[in-house]
């Protein structure tokens, strides 16, 4: 069967690829797979990212053990062909999602948080040691995939970006219980793609102001992240129109900040613009060398005297995603047809591999890229 892969460190080698059709039975030589707990599933479509970019440009990235080449595709929405017997939560017809992350050797990889992992060796499919879903079937254990309501399956390859956006705010409420009592009133989103919208999205939902920070100019009319932003009641601010340690002077200090923005300069420029007892979250993965200036000095004793903490936060485990999902089946109800616009730029199948990465370079208006593998 066909599948869109890269060679692994080499740039722009992205390509079309062969994989034999996976059975139930495969699912022992997959990493966490057990006997009888397979579910093999048809692939409907495929989201990508800028991690896809990235490591089609060589920055990171290695293929599975005796391959030469690793299969892209993290973000998952398919249908279930068939379960093994010892499956119990998901039956053929279901629309489902799966996790990225699979489990190493670790204490934390055992008890079910291996996107929690101590090791430096990590799994994750379509991005390390793992193939990913840019092909026609795929089969996983049970314990990574993730039911979703056919109600959400307009919304389909959202739920992984979601997961991440889930943890993120998951993080910084659980790390915040070192102060007692925390009842966050603001919040900044560095970042209005996809990771950044569904940040803005889950924080409105319970309640806090929030500003998105985006890169591009506010515009009148408003652009299409202006318009998700401001449909999910929060305030779209321009981070070329305001420093964000400038514009927290003007309208008060978050209480928390989640960087989105796949900047390393942004993620540290916003150690200044944090209230006293916040919490910055870093979500983005920058793979290039770049490196800044940042006042140390200034952020070091800001920190120190203000408690302030920084917790970085990668893909999800699949209580994330459900979590996610429930905020997504939420968002539908508070902010109907909000969500739906982020999906911007399909794919009509794997053999349009190059116009899938030509958006994902070129185009400065593809929120969100997926493609369309097959019919449900």
């Amino acid at each position: 069967m066909k599948a869109v892969a890269v060679t692994p460190r080499k740039p722009d080698s992205v390509h079309l690829a062969e994989l034999p059709p996976p059975s139930l039975d495969d699912v022992v030589r997959l990493r966490g797979g057990r006997e009888g707990h397979g579910v093999l599933m048809k692939v409907l479509k495929v989201g990508v990212d800028a991690t896809d970019r990235e490591i089609n440009e060589g920055l990171y990235g290695n293929a599975p053990p005796g391959f030469d080449f690793l299969v892209l595709g993290h973000e998952f929405f398919g249908r279930v062909e068939a379960v093994g017997p010892k499956v119990t939560h998901v039956v053929p017809g279901d629309f489902v999602t799966c996790t990225v992350r699979r489990p190493g050797e670790s204490i934390y990889d055992q008890i079910g948080t291996n996107d929690m992992t101590s090791e430096e060796v990590y799994y994750e499919r379509g991005i390390n040691l793992l193939h990913g879903y840019l092909t026609e079937r795929v089969v996983d254990d049970a314990e990574f995939v993730v039911k979703m309501p056919k109600s959400l399956r307009h919304l389909h390859v959202l739920a992984e970006p979601m997961s991440c956006a889930a943890k993120a705010v998951q993080q910084a409420f659980e790390a915040q219980r070192r102060l007692k009592v925390w009842h966050p009133q603001r919040a900044f989103v560095q970042g209005a793609g996809q990771i950044g919208l569904l940040t803005t999205l889950i924080l409105r939902l319970r309640g806090i102001e929030v500003y998105t920070l985006a890169w591009s100019k506010v515009r009148n009319p408003p652009s299409l992240k202006q318009q998700i932003v401001e449909g999910f009641g929060a305030h779209y601010v321009s981070l070329q129109e305001t420093k964000i340690d400038e514009f927290a002077q003007k309208v008060g200090k978050p209480d928390l900040i989640v960087d989105a923005t796949g900047n390393s300069e942004a993620a540290f420029r916003a150690m200044r613009a944090l209230a006293h007892n916040g919490v910055l979250v870093w979500t983005s993965i920058t793979g290039g060398n770049e490196e800044t200036t940042i006042p140390s000095d200034k952020i070091n004793i800001e920190w120190v005297l203000g408690n302030k903490l920084l917790v970085g936060s990668v893909n999800g485990n699949r209580h994330h995603f459900a979590a996610g999902i429930a905020d997504l089946t939420l968002g539908e109800e508070m902010y109907p047809g909000v969500i739906k616009r982020i999906l911007t730029h399909p794919v009509d199948g794997l053999d349009n591999y190059r116009e899938m990465m030509r958006l994902l370079v070129e185009d400065k208006t593809a929120l969100k890229v997926f493609v369309n593998v097959a019919e449900e």
